[in-house]
C-alpha cells in the first residue's frame, strides 16, 4: 500500500481534545540514547527491528511465540527474556502486532505497564481510531508517553526511500524520538496531537486498498470467464490505475467544495455501465455482490434527483446509511 498523505506537512493537522500522553522521563541514564526495543516479530516487527539494526541503533526485541527472531540476534539485537525486560532495556519502545487485542495483552500487563512508566511506546500496529485514542488514555494514566502511528507501505520498504509512516499525538514526544525513527527510513508525517488520528487515516487508506484489490480479483475472474488470462488484463488494468491519482485529486475538490459536478460522467452513465458488469458476472455464475453493492448506492443517489452529477455524489449516500 502507499499513502498519499505521505506528502502533508509535519504537523499540519489541527489537535483535539483527545487524551495525549507525554509523561516525564524515568529512564536511567545508563539506557542509550540510540536504543530501541521492538515488541512483536511478525514480518513487519522484523523488518522493523532490522533496519533499526543497520542504521546502527542498538536494539532489543521480544515475541510472544519465542523463536522468531530469526537471524536478527546474529545481526546485534539483544533478545529479552520477558515483554518487561525488553521494554526497560530503551527509552523508546515500538510494538507492532496484528490488533489492539494483541498489544493490549502484552502492554496492559501489570509487570509491563510498571515497567513503561516514565517511557515512550510507538504503537505501529493496525486498528481503529477509537482503540488508539483508547490506548492513548489508558498510557496517559500509567505516566507512560504515548505515540500511535501506521505503516501505509508494505514490508520491502522499510529501511528504504519508499517507506511511509503516520504518527499521532504529542508533537514534543514525537519530536523528542524522531532521531530513532529516522533509522526506519522513507517519509514520517506527524499528523496531529489526536492520538487516533493516524489510525483513522490508516482505515481509509485501507478501504481505499481492499476495495480496490476486491474490483480487481473480481475483474480477474470475469475475464478469465471470457478467456481473457490474468496476464493478458494486468497491462491495461495498469492503465485504469493510473487514472485513479488524478481522480483521488480531482474528486478530493468535488467533495471539499460539495459541487459535487457530473460533467463528462454523470451518475446516470456510471449505473448503466454497472450494471453491465453484473449482468456479464451473473451470466457466467461469478458473485456480483460487491458491484450490485456499489450500484445501488450510486441508484440511491439518482433516485435523489442526482442522476446529473457525478459519482462523488455518493459520498452523501454512505454518509446517511
Amino acid at each position: 500500500m502507499s499513502s498519499s498523505a505521505s506528502s502533508a506537512p509535519s504537523s499540519s493537522v489541527p489537535s483535539s481534545s483527545a487524551p495525549s500522553s507525554s509523561a516525564p522521563s524515568s529512564v536511567p541514564a545508563s539506557v542509550p540514547p540510540l536504543s530501541v526495543t521492538v515488541l512483536g516479530l511478525g514480518p513487519m516487527g522484523r523488518a522493523l527491528a532490522g533496519a533499526f539494526l543497520d542504521a546502527g541503533v542498538r536494539t532489543t526485541v521480544w515475541n510472544r511465540t519465542p523463536g522468531r527472531e530469526g537471524d536478527l540476534v546474529e545481526r546485534g539485537a539483544v533478545l529479552a527474556g520477558s515483554a518487561e525486560e525488553a521494554v526497560a532495556a530503551a527509552a523508546l519502545t515500538v510494538i507492532c502486532l496484528v490488533n489492539y487485542d494483541a498489544t493490549d495483552s502484552v502492554l496492559r500487563r501489570p509487570e509491563v505497564t510498571d515497567a513503561l512508566k516514565g517511557r515512550t511506546v510507538v504503537n505501529l500496529s493496525a486498528d481503529t481510531p477509537e482503540r488508539a485514542r483508547d490506548t492513548g488514555g489508558w498510557a496517559a494514566e500509567h505516566g507512560i508517553g504515548y505515540l500511535d502511528g501506521a505503516i501505509m507501505t508494505p514490508t520491502p520498504s522499510i529501511g528504504t526511500p519508499a517507506g511511509v509512516f503516520l504518527h499521532s499525538g504529542p508533537e514534543p514526544l514525537y519530536r523528542e524520538h524522531r532521531p530513532v525513527l529516522d533509522a526506519l527510513g522513507g517519509v514520517h508525517t506527524h499528523l496531529g496531537e489526536d492520538i487516533g488520528r493516524a489510525a483513522a487515516y490508516d482505515v481509509a487508506l485501507l478501504d481505499i486498498f481492499w476495495t480496490s484489490m476486491t474490483g480487481y480479483v473480481h475483474a480477474l475472474a470475469l475475464a478469465r470467464a471470457e478467456g481473457i488470462s490474468a496476464r493478458e488484463l494486468a497491462p491495461f488494468a495498469a492503465g485504469i490505475g493510473a487514472i485513479l491519482p488524478p481522480l483521488f485529486e480531482e474528486w478530493a475538490d468535488d467533495v471539499d467544495s460539495g459541487s459535487y459536478t457530473g460533467e463528462g460522467n454523470p451518475l446516470t452513465s456510471a449505473v448503466s455501465t454497472m450494471s453491465h458488469v453484473v449482468h456479464a458476472a451473473e451470466a457466467h455464475g461469478i458473485d456480483a455482490s460487491v458491484m450490485r453493492a456499489a450500484e445501488a448506492l450510486a441508484v440511491r443517489a439518482v433516485d435523489r434527483g442526482h442522476g446529473a452529477e457525478g459519482f462523488t455524489r455518493v459520498t452523501q449516500v454512505v454518509e446517511a446509511s
